[in-house]
């Protein structure tokens, strides 16, 4: 809707998340090179954790770009499963015909699809996302995923990527063993005021903006003050400020607009400008001039003799400025 407006060739703030969009602080660059060399490496269990919205799932997304068909990957995003279930999603994940008799066969079906995938030189990496959300007993089970190996190496690498509480989780005393088998583990923190600005200018120019300065430096600081550093809602604010912009056709986004979208956000109508732009204005006064016109024409006979047609159209004229001023 407003790609044409602002010389975009792509939304620049959408929600999925989209690897060519990654922004890497430093705490995100560790985080994918720690998740890159745990899969190359076969270092077993690997936590990642960050706070909702902090670019997860994006970073997860470029580590399977980084892999470049050197792992086959089984990406888990359902944690509200039981493990029987989630072993079921993990096969059809990899392309792995489901035996339909036991879960014994399933764990026998698993460990010969990464025998083989080893034997060609492949990893087998299993994402467990929202993690936060699986039960200890899950846990514990996925646990024993873990101890599919040969003497030398591990043949899965599992990553379990959630919230902070996951970390509470992995606390507990009914999972030590897991506990112990985690090799590697890195945590995504908020951006700062000034990476939030370099984090807007990244997606601009990512998505084709011919100038980085669609922001003013006011409307950043009052944008990252609500944000409070998360990408997610960063993202949310800023498309709702480009919709906003050019729904009053305005080149840039300054404080005042940000502040319209933010009371968009919590529920609140938002204020029309004060004053419409000349586009918009032109079209109006077509519309208005249209109707008046065609009912001062239309009821010209009923008006005293004195009042000739002439003035009436030039009062008709007037009205739309009447309004708008």
């Amino acid at each position: 809707m407003y790609l044409d407006f602002y010389g975009l060739k792509e939304r620049p703030f959408n929600a999925t998340p989209d690897p060519r969009f990654l922004y890497l602080t430093p705490g995100h660059r560790e985080a994918l090179a720690q998740l890159v060399y745990s899969v190359r490496e076969n270092r077993g269990v690997f936590v990642l954790t960050g706070e909702v919205g902090t670019g997860k799932t994006t970073l997860l997304n470029a580590l399977r770009q980084r892999l470049d068909g050197r792992a086959a990957v089984a990406f888990v995003f359902n944690s509200t499963l039981r493990f029987d279930a989630l072993l079921e999603c993990v096969l059809e994940e990899l392309g792995v015909p489901t035996p339909a008799s036991s879960p014994v066969q399933r764990f026998f079906a698993l460990r010969r699809f990464m025998l083989d995938r080893r034997s060609a030189g492949q990893s087998t990496v299993l994402i467990l996302d929202e993690a936060q959300n699986l039960s200890a007993g899950t846990l514990e089970k996925i646990r024993l995923l873990s101890n599919f190996e040969t003497p030398k190496e591990k043949l899965l690498q599992i990553l379990l990527v959630g919230q902070p509480e996951l970390r509470a989780k992995l606390e507990r005393r009914e999972l030590r063993q897991l506990q112990q088998r985690i090799e590697l583990q890195c945590s995504l923190l908020p951006l700062s005021r000034e990476q939030i600005r370099d984090y807007i200018q990244t997606r601009l120019r990512v998505a084709g903006a011919s100038g980085l300065e669609l922001f003013t430096d006011e409307a950043q600081d009052r944008i990252a003050a609500y944000a409070q550093g998360i990408p997610r809602r960063i993202n949310i604010l800023c498309d709702h400020c480009l919709v906003i912009g050019y729904a009053d056709q305005r080149r840039r986004i300054d404080a005042d607009i940000v502040g319209q979208a933010i009371e968009a956000l919590r529920g609140r109508a938002r204020r029309p400008a004060l004053r419409p732009t000349s586009r918009a204005r032109t079209i109006w006064e077509r519309w208005f001039l249209g109707r008046v016109a065609g009912a001062v024409l239309a009821g010209i006979a009923f008006w005293p003799a004195r009042l000739e047609a002439t003035h009436l159209l030039t009062l008709a004229r007037q009205v739309p400025d009447l309004f708008l001023r």
